[in-house]
């Protein structure tokens, strides 16, 4: 099987915490072969979709541990047609290059794409949670967007918190996420201005959410897996940042799903496999979705690491089973067309 991993460039891995390095490192284990290359290294060819990639060559010993893989692993350039894999794995850091998907728009039908095409499309902003039926907020925060500054300085005002959260439409890794408190409304104004004013004239959407009590302790990443959830972890803030997120100071533990999440997954699990979305990173806060990543999901490493796990395994075995499932359908046709021909 031959992979191509759509993603940042090879040398900005850090190969003690990269959940991509570690699906490369499987990969290459199993003996398929790997091509990485940047969105950037797209290009067509006489009407054939292409990418300037960066090959690892085979080694006669693959090294068990990822940080020895990355430091021996050796890499040739050379321009692959992309229908020529089996499939592409999505695993570029927001915000997406729409263009890039219209690129992979021509080789969708013919390689297996996590996360598909229409999918990312559709989820790959914050918006997406609004897809998932909730009127009573059970399962998401009340949840406001707007680049109107009176009115959601309003819904400020007329909140029954004292505490929301105000984060860029946009933004990821915890960039941009703050808290607001009511007591400070003298400085909401200003704030608003800069989120939402850009300095060419137009402006962004801001996000305002409820506050989840039991925030300041912490929130779950959540990994699911074709709609299931294979792995989670307690990410707790710093003692310097309300926020939670690993690029922002927090920690992470290790953390048994409550009963809550898990119905929060049999809940939304459904919808992510119909979009395409077969790998995803939830983020939860007391049993409420907050975020939904389907771009590059993090925390295979950290999850490996408290849990004892290694769902590396587990999202590679799901990829060749599809991969033998698209190759057996395939076949089945085939025949079928050549006996048809043959009558």
């Amino acid at each position: 099987m031959n992979i191509c991993f759509l993603m940042y460039p090879w040398g900005e891995i850090n190969p003690e915490k990269d959940s991509t390095l570690t699906l490369i490192h499987e990969s290459v284990k199993r003996g398929h072969g790997v091509a990485i290359c940047t969105p950037s290294n797209l290009t067509i060819r006489n009407s054939i979709t292409s990418a300037f990639c960066s090959i690892i060559n085979r080694m006669d010993k693959v090294p068990m541990s990822i940080k020895s893989f990355y430091k021996k692993a050796t890499l040739r350039e050379e321009m692959l047609p992309l229908a020529g894999f089996d499939a592409i794995f999505m695993r570029g850091n927001p915000p997406l290059d729409p263009l890039m998907l219209n690129f992979l728009d021509s080789v969708k039908d013919d390689v297996f794409i996590i996360n598909s095409v229409e999918g990312m499309r559709e989820a790959n902003n914050k918006l997406y949670t609004a897809v998932f039926e909730d009127p009573n907020n059970e399962i998401i925060p009340v949840t406001h967007v707007s680049k109107n500054k009176e009115y959601l300085i309003k819904t400020i005002e007329e909140s029954s918190s004292d505490k929301m959260i105000l984060k860029p439409l946009n933004g990821y890794g915890g960039s941009g996420v703050i808290l607001i408190e009511k007591a400070a409304m003298s400085n909401i104004n200003s704030l608003l201005d800069f989120y939402i004013n850009k300095s060419d004239g137009s402006s962004d959407y801001v996000i305002l959410q409820e506050y989840i009590e039991g925030a300041d302790k912490g929130d779950v990443r959540i990994l699911l897996l074709n709609g299931e959830p294979i792995g989670a972890m307690k990410r707790i803030p710093g003692e310097k940042d309300h926020r939670s997120n690993i690029t922002a100071g927090g920690r992470v533990a290790k953390h048994r799903l409550t009963n809550a999440e898990k119905t929060l997954c049999k809940k939304i699990g459904p919808k992510l496999v119909k979009d395409g979305l077969y790998f995803v990173g939830l983020d939860v806060i007391g049993g409420k979705l907050v975020e939904v990543n389907v771009m590059s999901p993090g925390g295979i490493s950290y999850i490996n690491k408290v849990s004892k796990v290694k769902l590396q395994e587990k999202v590679i075995d799901f990829v060749e089973m599809k991969i033998a499932e698209k190759s057996a359908s395939f076949t089945r046709v085939a025949n079928l067309k050549r006996k048809v021909n043959e009558a």
